[in-house]
């Protein structure tokens, strides 16, 4: 499976009742309140939950004959131990180790001669598992995930060599690889000040090798019970054949309760940080300027996904108009909403970024005088209806692409991830209606907050002097 970084994204039925008419009377006429907009996609949600606490959806879609089954747990990088930093991470590794009815690798191997593809990733809110196999092969990979869910094999010699492997993945894409951790996992604990929201989300070394045996055998128990799980079925099935599969593997599950999930809140930030990062590796200086962000799922949250589109988005936004096309400070500049996934699938604080990689010769401080004037434009005056309308259809065609990507595992995502979060998958079919509310006045409201100055932080990659020296030799 990829590792933390490696894989990286309208239904809701109103019942109105009729009030009985009085007789008639003189009434003063309100004025004609405007529709939203309406929805373009509909994504079908079929909602329900086991006795043991577990959440399912189902969704069909029969364009082609295959089927994605994702279970995704409600533990990411945020809320692991305080002493076992890594711990959510290196558990995901843990889950391929085998289980009571198939031995290490034989997931893996299972998948595989059924023609399909698996993976499994960390992220700060969840830890999830997919499988994308042929439609005919769903109730196989139902059972084999009811079955790690149930009786995980956790041996000595299983751990040992998975904290291996994730201390070897530290090492090669953090510690000895340029610009390791820029911006995804450098940014958050520059920004924050919660320890949930700011530590090192991949694990220190000592941490990774501190854990026991009895430290994953309780993780496991807590955390990976259905009580703490959503399972997902998007593709081409019978939705009354699927349900009683589910009821058959799943039901059995032992339910365990939930332990008080932190605080993770982060309080609002008054005053510029800056931080400097010494890369013996980098051959080139990089800037990133992250800005924390609204609440998920407020009015705001949907105007930054807007301004998203505006300022970093397509070589159409702002900041490449003014850093790449008119000043010539970078060739490229990246980021946006949340950098392990997309704007949608997280839950807790979160920063805006955008960032570069620039030429020595480059003042960091150029740079973020220029990005500056592309924010300041947002703050002092409403969005001008033709920019706003292009932000609009390139965050409705994101979507889209989310909701289509990779066989129904982007459907699957958004509905896991409201599933967890919120008990309301269903809130897919409501982001495009959401998105097409903002107004010019909320954009300009939304940047006078959240784009402040003293809302942000910079972070700056500097190259060592001896790699530095390198690329200024002949």
């Amino acid at each position: 499976m990829l590792g933390a970084v490696a894989l990286a994204a309208l239904t809701g039925c109103a019942t109105t009742q009729e009030a009985s008419k009085p007789s008639p009377a003189p009434v003063t006429e309100a004025p004609p309140v405007a529709e939203a907009p309406k929805a373009g996609f509909q994504v079908p949600v079929d909602y329900f939950k086991l006795d043991n606490g577990l959440k399912v959806v189902l969704s069909r879609d029969t364009t082609a004959p295959t089927a994605t089954v994702a279970v995704y747990y409600n533990i990411g990088f945020r809320i692991e131990p305080k002493d076992r930093t890594g711990f959510a991470h290196l558990f995901e590794h843990m889950m391929f180790q085998g289980s009571r009815n198939l031995g290490k690798m034989e997931f893996i191997r299972l998948i595989q001669k059924n023609g399909g593809v698996l993976n499994g990733s960390t992220r700060f809110d969840f830890t999830n598992y997919f499988e994308i196999v042929p439609a005919n092969a769903l109730e196989t990979m139902l059972w084999a995930e009811a079955d790690r869910m149930r009786s995980l094999e956790v041996t000595p010699e299983n751990l040992k060599n998975q904290q291996g492997v994730v201390a070897n993945e530290v090492k090669v894409n953090v510690l000895n690889q340029p610009y390791g951790g820029f911006p995804w996992l450098d940014m958050p604990q520059a920004a924050n000040t919660n320890w949930y929201n700011a530590h090192n989300f991949y694990g220190d070394l000592k941490d990774l090798e501190a854990a026991t045996l009895d430290d994953v055998r309780s993780f496991f128990k807590t955390y990976y019970a259905p009580s703490n799980a959503v399972l997902v079925v998007v593709g081409d099935f019978e939705p009354e054949q699927v349900k009683g599969w589910v009821q058959k593997y799943f039901s059995a599950l032992p339910k365990m309760e939930q332990p008080k999930k932190p605080d993770i809140s982060e309080p609002r930030q008054e005053q510029e940080k800056r931080r400097d990062k010494q890369d013996a590796l980098a051959q080139r200086p990089a800037l990133a300027v992250g800005y924390h962000m609204p609440s998920p799922g407020t009015p705001e949250h949907y105007a930054m996904a807007l301004i998203d589109q505006v300022l970093v988005q397509d070589n159409d936004s702002a900041l490449y108009q003014r850093l790449v096309q008119q000043k010539g400070l970078t060739g490229e500049v990246q980021g946006g909403v949340n950098q392990l996934g997309n704007p949608w699938n997280y839950f807790g604080p979160m920063q805006w970024t955008a960032y570069l990689y620039h030429d020595q010769a480059t003042a960091p401080d150029a740079i973020v005088k220029e990005i500056d004037a592309a924010v300041e434009a947002l703050r002092e005056k409403p969005l001008d209806e033709a920019t706003l309308a292009r932000a609009r259809v390139k965050a409705r065609s994101q979507l889209y692409r989310q909701v289509e990507s990779l066989y129904g595992f982007g459907r699957a995502d958004l509905l896991a991830s409201f599933a967890l979060f919120y008990d309301d998958p269903s809130r897919v079919n409501r982001l495009e209606g959401e998105l097409m509310k903002v107004t010019p006045e909320l954009i300009q409201k939304t940047a006078r907050e959240y784009l402040r100055r003293e809302n942000r932080t910079i972070l700056t990659v500097t190259p060592a002097p001896a790699a530095a020296a390198k690329t200024q030799a002949p």
